[in-house]
Order: structure tokens, then sequence, then C-alpha cells
């Protein structure tokens, strides 16, 4: 009989894949989970194992094709004895057509842009700032559906007419660099960019063309992190977990999202409320050899330095071997991106949507700190620290009393308990 293996769930946002490698031919006998292709989505890769003991009877797929969640990748023709049926109404309704077959949220944006929701004179309605603001983004006013009163355009027409620009091409705003011959100037090299970074480079290019972000620059003492670091490592050495300045970093980043549940939210899809996440996921940027990547520590809230320390090894591992797990890839409800094993003083991180903040953590350095009690000057241990917010979402004032909150967080050693 014949076993179809499907394209599985890929996790929270990811709905389909490119195809990157086959590792089998028709014919080839394969056992239970033997890899027998590669995807790339746009977060990761994967490796998609067989789910029997058979033999390949038909591939569907090539590299280079893009798949969706439920589309057949290959089909396995298996021993009489096993009891696993291909179940036919999969293969009744093709993906491809089933998808063709509800165009509705594409038809519903469509009307919205290309329908009568426009302003139908040639005169239009608005604000200078709205105006000024019109002419930065290159809007042309005519084209804005306008909501405010007496047909006024308002920041808020700018900012939808802007998303489902978004949605229809992905690239508003951005025009295409001109095509130039460097080699004319002397030798060059010319290396394509890997899948992962060209998907990253999109998605980082959206979130900084929707997003209104907010950056703040912050120090803090980590004398105290240190000690309890030095501690933890000695007992981390006996099972041969290295304990790094992160856990600890992620301990005091709960403690503060705890004090501010508003940096560890989503807006909702309307964009008119905030979800308001009671769970403590935690994404940790990981550079890879083909781009950037950003696994997810569920509930981090629930585990000590050890197991944080434990699951960083385990992840940043994988991820620069291409062994994540789709839902390793989501779920986060705050980032942390750390530069301090490399250098800097500090960076402007991009947040990470659908989330409302990132964090950027540079390289400590040892300073000069005046204690005003003692009188005295003590070298300190300093950590610089920025922190990247949505605009729309958080205020400058809760922005630095996160980060003061943070910082003071870090010199309890409470905290990382």
């Amino acid at each position: 009989m014949l076993k179809e293996i499907l394209l599985p769930d890929l996790g929270e946002g990811i709905d389909s894949a490119d195809v990157s490698e086959i590792l089998v031919s028709v014919g080839d006998s394969v056992s239970i989970d033997d890899i027998v292709l590669v995807l790339e989505s746009d977060k990761a890769s994967m490796e998609i194992p067989s789910e029997e003991d058979g033999k390949v009877k038909e591939i569907f797929v090539k590299a280079g094709d893009k798949v969706e969640t439920g589309s057949p990748l290959i089909s396995l023709e298996i021993s009489s004895g096993d009891e696993i049926e291909n179940k036919p109404e999969k293969k009744e309704v093709p993906f491809e057509e089933e998808k063709k077959e509800v165009p509705f949220e594409e038809e519903k944006k469509e009307e919205k842009l290309d329908n009568k929701q426009h302003i139908s004179s040639d005169k239009t309605f608005a604000s200078p700032g709205v105006r000024k603001l019109a002419r930065e983004l290159d809007i042309v006013l005519s084209e804005v559906s306008a909501t405010g009163l007496k047909g006024r355009i308002t920041k808020e027409d700018l900012h939808k007419y802007i998303k489902l620009k978004m949605s229809q091409s992905g690239s508003f705003g951005v025009q295409s660099f001109p095509k130039i011959d460097f080699s004319k100037w002397g030798e060059i090299e010319e290396k394509p960019l890997t899948k992962i970074q060209k998907i990253t480079g999109e998605r980082l290019q959206q979130a900084w063309q929707i997003i209104p972000h907010v950056t703040q620059f912050d120090e803090a003492d980590i004398s105290v992190l240190n000690i309890n670091r030095k501690e933890k490592k000695e007992e981390g050495l006996k099972s041969e977990i290295k304990v790094t300045f992160l856990p600890f970093i992620i301990m005091a980043a709960i403690k503060t999202l705890k004090e501010f549940p508003v940096f560890n939210s989503s807006l909702n899809h309307n964009q008119d409320s905030l979800i308001i996440k009671q769970y403590y996921n935690i994404g940790i940027a990981v550079d890879t050899p083909t781009g950037l990547v950003v696994p997810v520590i569920k509930d981090a809230d629930k585990k000590s330095i050890l197991d944080l320390s434990k699951e960083l090894m385990d992840l940043s591992d994988r991820a620069r071997n291409k062994k994540l797990k789709p839902e390793e890839l989501s779920g986060g409800s705050f980032t942390i991106s750390s530069l301090g094993g490399i250098g800097g003083t500090n960076f402007t991180p991009i947040i990470n949507p659908p989330e409302v903040a990132i964090m950027g953590i540079s390289k400590s350095v040892w300073k000069p700190v005046y204690n005003d009690k003692t009188k005295e000057i003590i070298p300190t241990l300093t950590m610089p620290f920025s922190l990247s917010y949505d605009h729309r979402v958080i205020d400058g004032a809760v922005g630095a009393a996160f980060t003061t909150f943070f910082a003071n967080s870090l010199l309890e050693s409470s905290t990382f308990k």
C-alpha cells in the first residue's frame, strides 16, 4: 500500500517552505526517521524524516519548489502488514486548488485598494502634519481612504494604507538600487545571499518600515551578577554546562517584564487592542553561518540558571547545525540580542514582530565609578544595553522606567534565585 509524507504544520506564522535538498530517489529503500528531504522556511532549515519503513514510489516536489502545509512531498510503498493506510480524501482536494477556492482575504484587500473607498473628489482634506508625513512616505493622498471628520485623512488612515500596500507587495516605499558595474574599479567577488539571509532581510525591512521604533540606551552595574555567575560557573562545570552572563540577563528581563507587562505584549490583528501575555517565552538571536535565527526558550520564568544555561547551549548548537524544530522558532514574547561576547558599545536592535520590544546587550567594560556615599572611585564592571520598543504601544517615560528597573534588578542577588 502507499503512504504519503505530507508537509507538517511548521508552527506559528509559517505556512510554507522551500525545498532545498532531496536526499532520496525513486526506488530507494528508507527506514523510519531517515531524513528524506530538507526544507528552508522564513526562519530556519529543517529536515523531514520518513514516517514509515518502505520504498520511495514517487517524489512530488523538486529542489526550489515552494510547498505549503499539508502538501504531499513523497509517496512510499510500504508492506501490507502496516496498518496505516493512505487516506484518499487528502488527494481528492489538491492543496493548490483548495487554496484557490478561498481567496476571501485577498479579495477583501484588493477591494479596499482598488474599489470606491478612495476619495472620489480631486480635493483631499488633511492637516499639514498628515500632508508632511504623506510626502515623507511618498504617498498620494488621493489614493488614501479618509475616515476622519468630514472626509479628512488622518495619520491612522496613512498607517492603514501602508499596511495594505505592504500586504500586497511586501516592498512598499523601497526602490531597487541602480545596477552598477563594480568591476570597473577593481577585482570583485559576488556571493549570493542564503535563503535565510534574504527572508530575514525582508522581515527586518518590513518591521523597520511599519513599526515606529524608539531605542533607549543605558548601562548597568553587573558586579553582583558577576559574583553570582562565578558561583554558578563552578557548579555548572560539574555537569559540563557553560554558564555565561546571558541566563542572568534573561532572569532580570523576566522580572522587569512582570513589572511592566506592556513589554510582553502584541497588538491584535486590527491593531486596536493589546494582547498581554501571561507567559514568558524569550527569543535569543543566534548568528549562524547561513544567517540570523531566533530560537525561543519557552516558560523561561520557570527555569533555573543552570536550566537556562543548558538550554542556551543546546539551542545555539542546533541552530548553527540547522537542527532546530519549527516549534522552537515560534511563540516568543520578548527577544534578547546579545553581542556581549563580541564587542561594541551600543546598537539599535530591530523589533521582532509580533513582539513590541527587543533588548540589545553589548560588551561589558570596567569603568571608574564615583560612590557618593563612600566618596571613593570604585572600578565597576558595567554592561551597556539598549531597548527598542514600538512607540504605538509604549511611551518614552515607560521605556526609561523599564531600563532603570532592569539595571537595578541586576544588582539584587534575589533576582537570580
